[in-house]
């Protein structure tokens, strides 16, 4: 098979350009570096494929990934399989909003500008608050950059941390605090949620902010109303982090206060796509609308009258003195929210609550078949959404790949994060596991261990 390079210009193409150039060669463009400093040899590397090689050689790697496609996937901890309806991929796909740069030209970009701002206006909806921005990196950050908002609007310089957070978001917290010299405390967990003695021994005039998960890493619904309270007796901001699909069922984090909520909107219309891209989700209050990182698009009216959308508040480095800035975040995930808009656009509220239903009662059939498993054992007894902890009398790491060799994706080892867990599972099920599957997943438990 003829090897070729990817170079996209024909030898006539090429031609066209030396005559306009008025030179007989490539090589001609090169006179003025002298002979003596030029590689005489090909460059030490293979030989360039072909696209039919290249692809075949592509799809061979991919193959070895353990895909959901093939896969029944029982993890989560950060990362869900929902069923993503055919309209997302449809509208995100269409050139004008798949190729879209950030609209600085609104009397150009009012399509997406438009969508952002629908966007916005559902972030509001599901969390409560007021307003929300135009999407961010991602729910790790976007916790972070929460911290950070919480900081700048009480003047304090330390943070309170739930040891129920993701830790994969706690890190990114540490991370963004270190630069800030913000410093983080956590808070520990009792019977899989927030230990609200241990909050309240911590609570002091000192500290700028309270962050917590909802439903929390271990998938338990935590006590929103009394961290609220304890939260907001010493003026601490109440940060939240919450699942966007739970909000189909749960109280919205506004109805107890909160003073900033973000997600990780990846379960809305977004796949796992191992890892990302993902995009984070801020709303807060509007007397910190002047606090929030990114930027927000707003609806006005243009000269004739009509509505018109455009950017309204820009506070980060590129727009404003950086010292000024809120944050130093250069971009958004607007591709991703766009996902999610379609997502919720096509869901509708009771779309989103039969979906979140799906969750709950599925994730409560899976936890009472794996505890009637002999060696399976509840972590806690607190009320969970479609995520629960279970310890299991044999090694996580074997179960998990003797799993593997079924097709199934085991939960998430919370040992390797929880050292008091050693032992401990973590398992997600959306709506998308049926019931023989929880059943398979039972019964290949029960022969591992």
């Amino acid at each position: 098979m003829k090897k070729h390079s990817y170079i996209p210009n024909t030898e006539t193409d090429r031609g066209e350009m030396l005559k306009t150039l008025g030179i007989q060669s490539v090589e001609e463009l090169f006179s003025d570096i002298p002979e003596a400093v030029r590689l005489k040899r090909d460059l030490n590397i293979p030989a360039a494929w072909s696209e039919i090689e290249l692809y075949r050689h592509f799809a061979a790697m991919a193959g070895k990934n353990a895909n959901l496609e093939e896969y029944v996937s029982f993890l989560g901890a950060g990362a869900y399989q929902h069923y993503i309806p055919a309209t997302v991929d449809a509208i995100v796909s269409r050139s004008e909003f798949y190729t879209a740069y950030t609209p600085y030209q609104p009397e150009i970009s009012q399509g997406i500008l438009q969508a952002i701002f629908e966007y916005q206006t559902m972030v509001c909806q599901l969390t409560g608050m007021d307003v929300s921005n135009a999407s961010m990196y991602d729910g790790p950050s976007a916790l972070a950059e929460a911290g950070i908002m919480a900081c700048a609007a009480t003047r304090r310089s330390k943070l309170l941390v739930s040891r129920g957070v993701n830790p994969e978001y706690r890190a990114v917290v540490k991370t963004y605090a270190y630069g800030q010299n913000i410093e983080v405390i956590e808070v520990g967990v009792d019977n899989g949620a927030t230990g609200l003695q241990d909050l309240e021994s911590k609570l002091g005039d000192d500290i700028a902010g309270v962050l917590v998960q909802y439903p929390n890493f271990f998938g338990s619904i935590e006590d929103l109303k009394t961290i609220s309270e304890l939260a907001h007796r010493h003026k601490a901001l109440f940060v939240t982090a919450v699942n966007p699909i739970a909000m189909g069922l749960l109280e919205a984090p506004g109805k107890f206060g909160a003073d900033i909520v973000v997600a990780e909107g990846q379960p809305l219309g977004n796949s796992v796509s191992f890892g990302g891209p993902y995009l984070g989700m801020l709303a807060t209050t509007k007397d910190l609308v002047r606090r929030v990182p990114g930027r927000v698009v707003g609806q006005t009216r243009d000269l004739d009258g009509r509505r018109a959308f455009v950017l309204t508040l820009q506070a980060r480095e590129q727009h404003i003195r950086r010292e000024k800035a809120s944050s130093n975040i250069c971009s958004n995930q607007a591709l991703n929210a766009l996902a999610s808009t379609v997502y919720l656009s096509c869901m509708g509220k009771q779309g989103l609550q039969d979906v979140a239903k799906l969750n709950l009662q599925k994730a409560h059939y899976a936890y009472h078949k794996l505890t009637s498993v002999k060696g399976v054992e509840p972590l806690f007894n607190a009320p969970f959404f479609n995520e629960f902890a279970v310890i299991v009398s044999g090694n996580p790491t074997e179960i998990n790949r003797k799993l593997l060799e079924s097709k199934i994706i085991g939960g998430y080892d919370l040992g390797r994060v929880y050292p008091e867990y050693k032992g401990g599972l973590l398992f997600a099920v959306t709506e998308l596991r049926t019931k023989e599957e929880i059943d398979l997943l039972a019964e290949r438990l029960e022969a591992i261990i």
